[in-house]
C-alpha cells in the first residue's frame, strides 16, 4: 500500500476525508457539495468522491434544493438517520437504562431496570440487565443487528481500557474490583461479535453529551458534573463545536478531601467531597437530624427538597449546607483546572439544582480565586436525565467517525485500525 511522507497511506487519507465528511454533515446540518469545501478543506473533486461512496454506503442522502446567487440550484445532503443504529447503557446507582437510537440519536426505543434491592450492584444481575435491556429495545423497534454500530456502556468507577482480554471496570464505591466488563458482556452471547461494547466512566460519556448536544456547545474547556448517588465529574479540555474532537478526563472529584477525620465515605476514607454532597449522603445526614422519606432514593431526595420548599428548617439546613460544600468543591475545579463552564448534571443534581444552584454560585466563587472564578460559568446541563445514555451511544459514534462511516470491524492493523483501536486512540 502506497505510504506518502507523512506515513499516512492512500487508505488513511481516504477514511480521514470520508470522517471530515460526515462530521460536517452530522453537526453543522444539512450542506451542499459546494458548501463542503470550503467547510471540510478538502478539493472538490475529494468532496465528490467521498460524497459519491457515503451516498452508495447509504450514510448520506439528499435534504432538498436550495438556490444559489445566479448559478445552478444546488442539491443539500445531510446524514441519513436509518442508516445505522446505536446503543447507550446508563449503569446508574439506582436503576439500569439502555437506549436504542438511529444514527442522528434520535430515540427508538427504551428500557429500565431499578436496582432492587437499593444499592445492590452484584456484577451478575447488573450484567443480565444489560444483556436483557438491549433485547428488548431491539425487540420494541423492530430492528436487527445488521446495523448496529456498537454498544456504549457508561459506569462508574476507573475504567481500564487496556485491560489484556477487553475492558476492566474498578467500581471501588459500588464493590467492583477489577471486573472483566467488556469480557463478561461479550459472554452472554447477545450480540455478533463484529458488534463492539465500548466501556467508558458515566461522567465522561455526561461530559461528552453535554459538549456535543447540550449546554456546552461551543466551549473548549468545560467541567460536567455528575450528581447523583454519589458526585463525580469530566474534565473537557479540547472541546468542539463540531463535536468530533472532543477529549474528556474523567475526575474522582467525589473522593477530593474536604474534612480530615470527617464523615465516613463509601468508598471507606473519611471527608470525601462525596460524603457530604451525594443524594446517598444528604439523604443519612437528614435522618440522622430527625427527617425520612420513602426507601426509594429518587423519592426520597424530591421528599426532602418538598419539605425544605415548604420551610422545614432541617431540609433546608441540609440542602444549604450541601450547595456549600459542592460550592466549595467546584471552586477547587475552578482553581486547578480554569474552565470556560461548568455544567452539573445527573438525576440528583438536575432536581435539587433549581433550588441550590444559586448558592452554589456563590460560595464557588467565594472559595476560590478572583480570576478564575470571574470567566466561569456555572449552570445546569440541558439534556436531562438521559444524557448518560446519549454520550454512551457517543462512544460508537466516534468510532464510526474515526473509521469513516464503515459499519464492520475491519483488523486492527497500524494501517486500518479497528474499532476498539480507534476509540483507545482518542483517549
Amino acid at each position: 500500500m502506497t505510504t506518502g511522507r507523512s506515513g499516512r497511506t492512500v487508505r488513511d487519507l481516504r477514511r480521514g476525508n470520508r470522517g471530515a465528511v460526515l462530521q460536517r454533515l452530522y453537526f453543522g446540518g444539512p450542506m451542499s457539495r459546494q458548501e463542503l469545501g470550503p467547510a471540510t478543506g478538502l478539493s472538490s473533486g475529494s468532496v465528490s468522491n467521498v460524497v459519491g461512496e457515503l451516498i452508495a454506503d447509504g450514510l448520506l442522502e439528499e435534504a432538498g434544493i436550495v438556490d444559489s446567487d445566479g448559478g445552478r440550484p444546488r442539491t443539500l445532503l445531510r446524514v441519513s438517520p436509518g442508516s445505522a443504529h446505536l446503543i447507550g447503557v446508563d449503569v446508574g446507582e439506582t436503576r439500569v437504562r439502555v437506549e436504542l437510537f438511529d444514527l442522528t440519536l434520535t430515540e427508538l426505543a427504551r428500557a429500565e431496570t431499578p436496582l432492587l434491592p437499593r444499592g445492590c450492584y452484584d456484577v451478575g444481575p447488573i450484567v443480565d440487565h444489560i444483556r436483557a435491556g438491549i433485547g428488548a429495545v431491539l425487540a420494541r423497534a423492530g430492528v436487527g443487528t445488521d446495523r448496529l454500530l456498537g454498544v456504549g456502556v457508561g459506569v462508574p468507577g476507573i475504567v481500564d481500557r487496556e485491560a489484556p482480554g477487553g475492558t476492566v471496570v474498578h467500581g471501588q464505591t459500588i464493590g467492583w474490583d477489577a471486573v472483566p466488563l467488556e469480557a463478561l458482556l461479550r459472554a452472554t452471547g447477545t450480540l455478533p461479535e463484529e458488534v463492539p461494547y465500548l466501556i467508558d466512566n458515566g461522567a465522561r460519556t455526561l461530559g461528552q453529551a453535554e459538549m456535543w448536544f447540550g449546554a456546552g456547545r461551543g466551549a473548549r474547556d468545560a467541567v460536567v458534573v455528575l450528581f447523583g448517588s454519589g458526585v463525580g465529574a469530566s474534565l473537557i479540555t479540547d472541546g468542539s463545536p463540531e463535536g468530533g474532537s472532543t477529549e474528556g478526563t474523567p475526575l474522582e472529584w467525589g473522593h477530593l478531601t474536604v474534612a480530615v477525620r470527617g464523615r465516613r465515605c463509601r468508598c471507606g476514607a473519611r471527608g470525601c467531597l462525596e460524603a457530604y454532597t451525594g443524594a446517598e449522603s444528604l439523604l443519612a445526614r437528614w435522618a440522622e437530624r430527625g427527617g425520612g422519606g420513602p426507601a426509594d432514593e429518587e423519592e426520597a431526595l424530591a421528599a426532602l427538597l418538598a419539605a425544605a420548599l415548604t420551610g422545614d428548617p432541617v431540609a433546608r439546613d441540609v440542602l444549604d449546607e450541601t450547595a456549600e460544600y459542592l460550592g466549595a468543591g467546584l471552586s477547587d475545579l475552578i482553581n486547578l483546572f480554569r474552565p470556560e463552564r461548568i455544567l452539573i448534571g445527573g438525576w440528583a443534581g438536575l432536581l435539587l439544582g433549581p433550588y441550590v444552584l444559586p448558592a452554589v454560585r456563590e460560595h464557588a466563587r467565594r472559595h476560590a480565586l478572583r480570576h478564575p472564578a470571574a470567566r466561569v460559568s456555572i449552570d445546569l446541563g440541558s439534556l436531562g436525565p438521559d444524557a448518560v445514555t446519549v454520550g454512551a451511544a457517543t462512544l460508537p459514534l466516534s468510532a464510526f467517525f474515526a473509521t469513516g462511516g464503515r459499519r464492520t470491524s475491519p483488523p486492527a492493523t497500524p494501517e486500518q485500525p479497528g474499532w476498539r483501536t480507534a476509540l483507545t486512540r482518542r483517549g
